[in-house]
């Protein structure tokens, strides 16, 4: 409406000033140059008040647009006004200010509610722009990064260099651990990062929490269930040793003195030379025991290097081919791109791959249509991912949490050391081992790297 009645305006202003020119030529040529001169200054002042009105509507746009732009709310244009025209445009104008104000206000009210939450949860928040510039920060990030002040992340060189360099090359999805130690104590950092598009700029959002408290706890009640494998083990051993050793002494001694070589018959030579041969069956058992554990806590550093999972899938087939009741089971191997690589040592993938495999075959012994098969994908963050997928039995959700500890096995003859070995494998290549089991379903093994 407003537009249409300025276009009226602006339409009878140019026929007011274009018959004012006829006119003006008509007296030109067939009347008075008096009359001429006077209808002349007519359309000059019709042209100068065209031009002001147009102006006039242009200043307000531009001042209206300007406001806008700075932020300043508080402008107002009289409507009390005697043209029709710039009267609707003022209040229209207004309206329109009246809008932006309101949506500004729940603009900074919506702000004021996010802010408020961000202060007060207990994980610290940082966010920073390609540049470094923190745009924000709330109270618990400032208190775990044990700096007051946050404005840009170098000033994290003055908590700690590592810690700055840690920010600088930190990706998203990436998830960090970080050791502070100062003299207000040690805290483990954990950090994840994630980028957010603000104001059509590239931020990085990084949540911060100190993890120390939980993973005490866990270290803790890791060590008690490995306390409890390794006192279970090592009794099965030393008790019947020690029990042994009393019976064999117990043939040349009577009430303390020993006895005399005539008192000792072959029934004596021959019960005492088993007691040794149980004697040194549970020695060696207890070495292979504590060899174990040399292995699990001497594992090389890996020699990584790229791997096309093709042909390493098709040389681990061989190798697994040749493990107990592996003809009883249908095996096969899904590689996704089939030029999909990973960066790792491959004599020790390869140990760990064999070892799920064995399990599961191990797991389908005596079932019926036993299926394994190895999946190899990129994950939804593109990171690869290896699965050994098996239709067995499964796993029961009360041993779930153990099968990791070392030497806890649910097997006669197990060790209790491949799936803690290749936990540690996977660690060692920056990576991750992770289980899940629907019983009498599937059980997947995932290795992340």
């Amino acid at each position: 409406m407003v537009s249409k009645n300025i276009l009226v305006q602006i339409i009878i202003r140019v026929i007011a000033v274009s018959t004012t020119c006829l006119v003006f030529t008509w007296q030109l040529f067939e009347g008075s140059l008096i009359i001429s001169a006077i209808i002349f200054g007519i359309i000059i002042a019709q042209i100068i008040m065209l031009v002001n009105f147009l102006n006039s509507i242009n200043r307000k746009l531009a001042f209206f647009f300007d406001a806008v732009q700075n932020e300043d709310s508080t402008m107002y244009f009289p409507e009390k006004v005697r043209n029709r025209s710039l009267r609707e445009l003022n209040q229209s104008l207004n309206k329109v200010n009246s809008m932006i104000q309101k949506v500004t206000l729940e603009n900074r009210e919506q702000e004021q509610y996010f802010h408020t939450i961000i202060e007060q949860v207990a994980t610290g928040i940082l966010i920073y722009d390609e540049e470094g510039h923190i745009h924000t920060v709330n109270s618990a990030a400032k208190q775990l990064l044990r700096y007051e002040y946050l404005t840009h992340i170098r000033q994290l060189g003055r908590v700690d260099n590592k810690l700055l360099q840690l920010f600088r090359e930190i990706k998203p999805s990436d998830r960090k651990l970080f050791h502070l130690a100062d003299e207000k104590g040690t805290m483990q950092l954990s950090l994840r990062a994630t980028f957010i598009k603000l104001r059509d700029k590239k931020m990085t959002l990084v949540a911060i929490q100190d993890v120390k408290n939980e993973l005490d706890e866990k270290e803790l009640e890791s060590w008690i269930k490995l306390i409890r494998v390794l006192t279970h083990e090592i009794m099965n051993s030393v008790a019947p040793i020690t029990s042994l050793s009393e019976s064999v002494a117990k043939y040349y001694r009577v009430k303390k003195v020993m006895k005399k070589p005539v008192e000792i018959n072959e029934t004596i030579i021959r019960n005492t030379l088993k007691g040794l041969d149980v004697i040194r069956e549970r020695g060696k058992g207890l070495i292979g025991f504590v060899e174990s554990y040399r292995r699990l806590t001497r594992l090389p550093k890996p020699a990584k290097k790229t791997i096309k999972l093709k042909p390493f899938m098709d040389r681990v087939n061989l190798l697994v081919s040749t493990i107990d009741h592996f003809d009883w089971i249908s095996f096969s191997a899904d590689i996704q791109p089939e030029n999909l690589e990973i960066y790792a040592d491959e004599k020790l993938l390869t140990q760990v791959i064999i070892n799920l495999v064995n399990n599961s075959i191990q797991a389908l012994e005596g079932q019926d249509n036993g299926q394994i098969k190895i999946v190899a994908r990129n994950d939804e963050l593109e990171r690869p991912v290896i699965h050994v997928v098996d239709n067995g039995p499964g796993i029961a959700p009360h041993v779930i949490e153990e099968i990791f500890i070392p030497f806890f096995t649910t097997k006669e003859n197990g060790s209790g050391i491949g799936l803690s070995l290749s936990r540690q494998i996977m660690k060692l290549h920056g990576g991750s081992i992770k289980v899940k089991s629907v019983p009498n379903k599937q059980t997947v093994f995932t290795l992340i790297f």
